[in-house]
């Protein structure tokens, strides 16, 4: 079967991205992009993000995580360190995250490397998820093939009533990474398809140099 999609189109004319009006660090860019975003699109989920890995079999995989947290430092996300994003990232610890912000017509590409956080503030977070969600944590062996839904619904039940009326403590094949940029490139959708691309890349003297990309 073959479905022919060269007529799906869309004209992006929403804003522009011009070097006159881009900050010094990339971060504060991210920043004002999304909390915009989410200011005036709050049917999106803002902070969804694609993290791309390459495994062990040398193929690229991205799926879509959330971030949790970002700052001068590196964005934080959290997740089985067992999984098979983990594993790839033991490995190969260099990632490459993608915003698409679909109602502002944006993108934000993100190189980096990438690291656990300490064992304290993934507790922290752990701490702060709902119950079900702690629970969920211990329960699946992420990315692991089971034999049917019904294994997980059992392996929930039994740990309700474990950790009844018990506080739930955080697995410790279970925690936090983050990653590091040294490359940040925002995309701005434009008319014709001269989109707007300016990219951020750290020298070796950790300063941003901003570049514009062709489209």
């Amino acid at each position: 079967m073959e479905k022919d999609l060269s007529d799906f189109r869309k004209s992006y004319e929403k804003n522009s991205l011009l070097e006159s009006n881009t900050p010094d660090s990339p971060i504060t860019l991210f920043t004002n992009w999304f909390e915009n975003t989410n200011a005036n699109f709050p049917e999106s989920e803002t902070n969804a993000m694609t993290l791309s890995t390459l495994g062990s079999d040398g193929y690229p995989k991205g799926r879509v995580v959330l971030l949790k947290k970002f700052s001068i430092d590196g964005f934080v996300f959290f997740t089985n360190y067992l999984s098979e994003k983990g594993k790839s990232i033991s490995k190969y610890p260099k990632v490459s995250l993608a915003f698409h912000w679909e109602g502002s017509e944006q993108q934000v590409i993100i190189k980096g490397d990438v690291e656990k956080i300490s064992e304290k503030d993934s507790d922290i977070y752990f701490n702060s998820r709902p119950r079900g969600s702690q629970l969920g944590a211990h329960i699946s062996k992420q990315s692991s093939v089971i034999n049917n839904r019904a294994i997980l619904d059992q392996r929930m039940k039994s740990l309700e009533e474990k950790f009844l009326n018990k506080t739930i403590k955080r697995p410790n094949f279970w925690g936090g990474y983050i990653v590091k940029p040294v490359e940040i490139e925002f995309w701005q959708g434009r008319k014709s398809r001269l989109h707007d691309r300016i990219r951020y890349k750290l020298d070796n003297n950790f300063n941003w140099i901003k570049e514009r990309l062709s489209p």
